[in-house]
């Protein structure tokens, strides 16, 4: 097998078009592609699926062990010719400006990838020599595959560039994309519209992909890719102690899951139902738990609101103490209100006693390590999760006589303000932050022995 990591010198450079260009050419070319992500994000690795195939898979320095991310890409390259993998900011940008810890230029190292660097040249010419120049001294472990030039003007502007590399830089010119406006995709307040709300059609990926192939030296960058030695993978060995049914709310309004948070709950002895707040009037039968994840409510708020026989059904549930776990946009719908930026007002389950109200700016934004304060569906106290948060709405108004209980203590770079926190009424847990369970299996386990606690309950209750 082969790999690349798609790196940019920047935010906004262009390597998402990069990437996806090349896993839609990769496809066309009848070879199986595995798409990663690095970073806390869950729509561009939504896009890779909707290329692919295949679920994205989220790799991070500062979330996940070095032990995690290796074996969660040996894991899923086990049956692909070629891993793509699309880094995270800049190449060396990460959780700080004093260690690589986070970036895609450590999981470059960690994975033995070669780099891809994206430069947007956008009124450049010699100048894009000496960032290539920097980029490529600035750790000599590092190994880089070449340079695409992303919006330049003309054919005549990339020979400008590639005359410039000559004698300056040891990487090769790939390439450089000609500014297009029919590639662009939409954006919104959290990024790039999502692929629930944007389908990659036939035309559009094609698009992609010929926009690589008639940009690049395809067949120059394959055949020079090394291949990667193999990477041994182990996730442990978990031993179920029952089964549960966890109901997984996914539609356009909620579509923020890590794959590898299902596949431990799954690993832990969880089936997996999904069901829509959105479009099904009724929750899925025999279910020990509720799983909802984040995405656009706020967007969705008034479909949502229509459907008041979904929401009194998760509001009896939560009151009978079947153990429900939200983050973010979950959170946002099992609380008493969601307004938007307009003044419009959406009663939502009620689970909460707390109004959330979306804002024009963002609210908050980066790495989160919580420590659980009192012991909770998650776990014991002590039990230490790490995720990121990145939201533009906040709580807005509380009920003084029924506040939840706060059961996490939040920290995360040193001087920033944290008023993020997890809330629990009963068995019902919601947060602003998106854990990731690759952290801390453990929390996954604990959600699952939850869920089987409930499921004797009840099948007690009824004898």
């Amino acid at each position: 097998m082969k790999g690349i990591l798609i790196a940019g010198t920047k935010s906004g450079s262009g390597k998402t078009t990069v990437t996806l260009g090349l896993l839609a050419a990769l496809r066309k070319r009848g070879l199986t592609t595995a798409p990663f992500k690095v970073g806390p994000d869950f729509i561009d690795p939504g896009h890779h699926r909707a290329i692919t195939g295949r679920n994205s898979y989220n790799l991070d320095g500062w979330m996940l062990s070095q032990d995690f991310n290796q074996a969660s890409f040996a894991k899923n390259t086990q049956d692909a010719d070629i891993a793509v993998v699309e880094g995270v900011m800049g190449l060396f940008d990460g959780y700080d400006g004093k260690s690589e810890a986070g970036s895609a230029a450590q999981m470059a190292k960690w994975l033995n990838l070669p780099v891809i660097l994206v430069v947007d040249a956008k009124s450049m010419a010699r100048s894009a020599a000496a960032l290539v120049q920097g980029f490529e001294r600035f750790d000599p472990d590092l190994r880089f595959a070449g340079v695409i030039f992303n919006n330049i003007g003309s054919p005549r502007h990339l020979k400008y560039l590639k005359d410039a590399m000559t004698g300056n830089v040891t990487m090769p010119c790939l390439g450089g994309l000609i500014r297009d406006k029919n590639i662009q995709m939409p954006e919104r307040h959290l990024g790039l519209v999502t692929s629930e709300d944007h389908s990659m059609t036939v035309d559009f990926t094609d698009g992609l992909a010929d926009l690589i192939e008639n940009s690049i030296d395809l067949d120059r960058l394959i055949d020079h890719l090394p291949e990667i030695r193999s990477l041994n993978w182990k996730y442990g060995n978990p031993n179920p102690k029952g089964r549960v049914k966890i109901g997984v709310a996914r539609d356009r309004a909620f579509c923020f899951y890590y794959p590898d948070n299902l596949e431990i709950l799954q690993a832990y002895g969880a089936e997996l139902i999904e069901f829509s707040p959105i479009d099904d009037r009724n929750l899925p039968q025999g279910l020990d738990g509720l799983y909802l994840g984040g995405g656009y409510p706020e967007l969705a708020a008034e479909d949502l609101f229509n459907n008041r026989s979904m929401q009194e059904q998760i509001l009896e549930k939560s009151r009978q103490g079947m153990p429900i776990y939200s983050e973010c946009g979950g959170f946002m719908y099992l609380c008493r209100e969601i307004s938007d930026t307009q003044g419009n007002a959406f009663p939502m389950t009620g689970c909460f006693p707390f109004r959330t109200q979306m804002s024009k700016k963002l609210r908050s934004l980066g790495y989160r390590e919580i420590t659980l304060s009192k012991s909770s569906i998650l776990g014991n106290t002590k039990r230490k999760i790490r995720g990121h948060e990145f939201h533009y709405s906040e709580i807005v108004e509380r009920d003084p006589d029924s506040e939840p209980e706060t059961v996490f203590q939040v920290s995360a770079r040193a001087g920033l303000k944290q008023t993020a926190t997890g809330y629990m009424i009963g068995r019902t847990l919601g947060s602003y932050i998106h854990l990731h369970f690759g952290s801390c299996p453990q929390a996954a386990d604990s959600f699952v022995k939850s869920c089987l606690a409930y499921q004797r309950e009840t099948a007690n209750k009824h004898e």
